[in-house]
């Protein structure tokens, strides 16, 4: 018996019987970390905490809230926003856990660790949980990012989690949450800007069947959709969070572009041919569901990768971002078809958005160990 244990802990992952969860399944919590560099959302930073505050209260009425503060004095920051927006009342208070550990940025989703759930059977004496730690090397294009680097292996000990750090030809592999998306069923979707490409190469070394490979041992997908690229705006290049995502095992949202002046028109119509070709792992086409992105948002001459795709979808409801756009509408309306039984909560992204990132990019779940 303890040979044949050994011999399965050499498998990998998904040979083992872990797998990646969607995110409409149970979460114990989200996890975020508190705003504190002012440089990512510069001429705009006052306005970010009060937008975490609004994020918090909202998750915190349904789940857990894992929040990451630098250090003491930050947490009493954010103490005092999150007492103001009434996140700390006594019915909130007990759902909001506190972690002081210091980042460089706050993009959650990317730095840190991706949750497994384990088999049926699983008997190990910690949660059940594997985490999955990457390396995160801040998109291949930012200096400062070793803070932000051990953020996974920390999320994983608190929560109990083993960690496993995948490797592809003897190099750690750099791979962030925002690049992928799985539907929780063997079926995972990607760009090939973001993971194929020279430009901000992540994994030299590894080309589209090591990719899928790694998709296969380490998250339990063997089966990949592969789309062009992401939107324009996007610092990270090609992050799918932004474009396209499940919201049940064989259906997608994505995002269309409808003025075809648009720098996002061409790129958006190939990759909206690529889902309508795609398979399942079960063979199965998808159902597709189109939202129009906002009017470009423009800032200091920049357009921004605002996009409604960017939602985050927790145990009871679903956050949004908004732009003040008549297409949010649109946006909320689709979405609550797509999840009735959950609160469709619009958060005003506007400003978060300078940062490059919104509610997907922030949080990163994790999710109950034994479904």
């Amino acid at each position: 018996m303890a040979r044949s244990s050994a011999a399965r802990a050499k498998l990998p992952p998904a040979a083992q019987g872990y797998r990646m969860p969607a995110e409409w399944e149970p979460h114990e919590s989200t996890w975020l970390a508190w705003p504190h560099l002012r440089g990512d959302w510069p001429g705009k930073f006052e306005t970010i905490p009060w937008v975490y505050a609004e994020i918090v209260r909202t998750l915190a009425r349904h789940e857990r809230v894992d929040l990451i503060v630098n250090d003491a004095s930050w947490e009493k920051r954010a103490r005092t926003v999150l007492e103001k927006a009434g996140a700390l009342s006594s019915a909130l208070a007990d759902n909001i856990r506190f972690h002081r550990w210091r980042t460089d940025r706050v993009w959650t989703r990317d730095s840190g660790c991706m949750f497994l759930t384990p088999p049926a059977e699983h008997h190990h004496a910690d949660s059940g949980l594997l985490a999955l730690h990457f390396q995160f090397n801040a998109w291949t294009k930012y200096p400062n990012y070793k803070l932000d680097e051990k953020v996974g292996g920390r999320m994983a000990k608190a929560a109990g989690a083993r960690v496993a750090q995948p490797f592809s030809r003897q190099h750690r592999v750099v791979l962030e949450g925002g690049s992928i998306d799985v539907s929780g069923c063997s079926t995972l979707i990607t760009t090939e800007e973001c993971l194929l490409s020279t430009i901000q190469q992540r994994n030299p070394s590894m080309d589209r069947a090591a990719y899928e490979q790694l998709f296969a041992d380490y998250f339990g997908a063997p089966s990949v959709i592969w789309l062009d690229s992401g939107i324009t705006g996007d610092d990270t290049h090609g992050h799918v969070d932004d474009i396209t995502r499940f919201v049940a095992p064989n259906t997608v949202v994505t995002m269309i572009e409808q003025n075809e002046q648009s720098e996002n028109y061409a790129a958006l119509h190939a990759n909206l041919g690529r889902l309508k070709n795609a398979r399942t792992s079960d063979g199965q086409k998808l159902e597709i569901v189109e939202i129009p992105l906002p009017r470009a948002v423009v800032f200091e001459g920049r357009q921004l990768p605002a996009s409604y795709a960017n939602f985050y979808i927790a145990n009871g409801a679903v956050l949004v971002p908004v732009f003040n756009d008549p297409n949010d509408r649109i946006a909320l309306n689709t979405l609550a078809e797509l999840f009735p039984t959950r609160e469709i909560v619009p958060i005003y992204s506007g400003d978060l958005i300078w940062g490059f990132g919104a509610l997907h990019c922030m949080t990163q779940q994790q999710p109950v160990a034994n479904l």
